[in-house]
């Protein structure tokens, strides 16, 4: 069978990637836990878990050692927000409801932001439909196993979710004004305001309400034909349910309570208000709720949404009692979301743990996860990143990933593989060339005319 160039380069990569997990001892390293405090010593990793961390763990017979002297070790930073390995658009512009369309059926393992990802430390991230819909797709975290398959990357057992948004996004989507584009009438699609986005979110809760009641009697009575699946209800019942979380996008203060009432009114739990770039102006409100902050370090100014954003706005929520992470939105912002902590400890005054927290274990307890992710605790998935310098300093690098136990990126690896990389690249090219099929005739292939 005749492979492409990208064919073939994607094969390599696959090839070289790892297949299980080996039995590691990190010895030597500065040990950022988050949960139980940093010391200078070891830790196990066997079957993909963390078996002991301590000044000294025992060495079984056969484990590969890594000496990570004047190293540090942290937990993988996990991404709250994030848009990669999406397989083309992921914002779902046609209706004010999308909740029947679901990110797992268009991930794309191939992404080659994944393995950038993992070189700035990104061991999860949670994947999100886009902001274009007051209720929109499906989502789900993801694991970046960079040459996995699409079903081997989802974090199996975590709680999928579903991206709602507020202002200016759903209410400008599709056209809503109906100005005709081309030349051609176009029709308006409600909302064109925030109070149709309000409005948008009530009606469709008030049909899940009733899809829900539907279901549970017939659960009930266990006799007769089963209600009509509807799959844009389904989502929304299981929200109902507390089986779905719901992660919002949202800047505006006033817009923040609104959607926090409309969850209480109708007996839910927002889990992450999303950017919530005016989430300090009602940290306490949000606190009362129960709802985790996923924001931005220092973005603002952007659109006029974000006039009032502040980089102060992460440690403020904090300390109002919110559970709050900082996340990237953007492919690049992501392979540096370590310093991206740092910056809450100059503009707010955060501990480095706290900080650290905002990329590590908070995310982690904002997706459900933190019993397996975001801290280095025995018993959890072995998903760790040693840094060459202090992890929230602009000039630390990554020197090599494990997620489950398993190497995943290795930079002395990635370095010195480069120019046979480079080569293999080169080899690849110049067959396919050989196997492409001379043009016939003249200039251009056209015969001479």
């Amino acid at each position: 069978m005749k492979l492409s160039i990208r064919q073939y380069v994607f094969a390599a990569c696959f090839a070289a990637a790892p297949l299980c997990a080996q039995t590691y001892v990190i010895k030597n390293a500065t040990v950022m836990t988050v949960s139980k405090g940093t010391f200078k010593g070891s830790i196990l990793v066997k079957d993909g878990k963390i078996a002991e961390v301590g000044e000294k763990v025992m060495e079984p017979a056969g484990a590969k050692v890594i000496d990570a002297s004047n190293q540090y070790v942290i937990p993988g930073i996990i991404d709250c927000h994030s848009h990669i390995a999406g397989d083309g658009g992921i914002n779902e512009g046609s209706i004010s409801v999308s909740s029947m369309v679901d990110i797992k059926d268009i991930i794309n393992p191939e992404d080659i932001a994944i393995y950038r990802a993992l070189a700035g430390g990104v061991t999860t991230a949670n994947i999100l439909h886009g902001s274009a819909n007051a209720i929109g797709g499906r989502t789900l975290p993801l694991k970046m196993r960079w040459g996995k398959d699409a079903q081997g990357m989802i974090f199996e057992g975590a709680t999928p979710g579903i991206k709602f948004a507020l202002g200016e996004n759903p209410k400008r989507a599709g056209n809503p004004t109906g100005r005709a584009i081309n030349g051609q009438a176009q029709q308006g699609r409600y909302p064109a305001t925030r109070m149709g986005v309000e409005d948008v979110i009530r009606e469709a809760f008030n049909n899940a309400k009733i899809y829900k009641a539907e279901w549970d009697a017939y659960a009930a009575k266990k006799t007769g034909i089963p209600p009509r699946k509807d799959l844009q209800m389904e989502a929304l019942k299981e929200v109902l349910e507390g089986k779905r979380f719901v992660h919002a996008h949202s800047y505006r203060a006033d817009e923040i309570l609104m959607l926090l009432r409309i969850a209480d009114d109708y007996g839910f739990k927002i889990r992450t208000l999303q950017h919530v770039l005016e989430g300090y102006k009602v940290a306490k409100e949000i606190a009362a709720h129960g709802a985790g902050a996923s924001t931005f370090s220092d973005w603002w100014s952007y659109k006029m949404e974000a006039f009032d954003a502040i980089p102060y706005n992460a440690a403020i929520m904090q300390k109002k009692g919110v559970v709050v992470s900082l996340n990237s939105d953007d492919a690049e912002l992501m392979r540096h979301l370590n310093s991206e902590a740092g910056k809450a400890i100059k503009y707010g005054g955060v501990s480095e743990t706290e900080a650290l927290a905002m990329v590590t274990l908070n995310p982690a307890k904002q997706l459900g996860i933190d019993n397996r992710v975001g801290s280095i605790e025995v018993g959890k998935d072995a998903d760790l990143v040693i840094y060459d310098k202090f992890p929230l300093s602009d000039y630390a690098k990554v020197q090599k990933v494990l997620i489950d136990g398993t190497v995943y990126f290795d930079r002395d690896n990635e370095v010195s593989g480069r120019p046979g990389k480079a080569a293999e690249k080169q080899k690849m090219i110049d067959k396919e060339k050989q196997n492409q099929p001379r043009t016939q005739g003249g200039r251009g292939g056209r015969g001479g005319q």
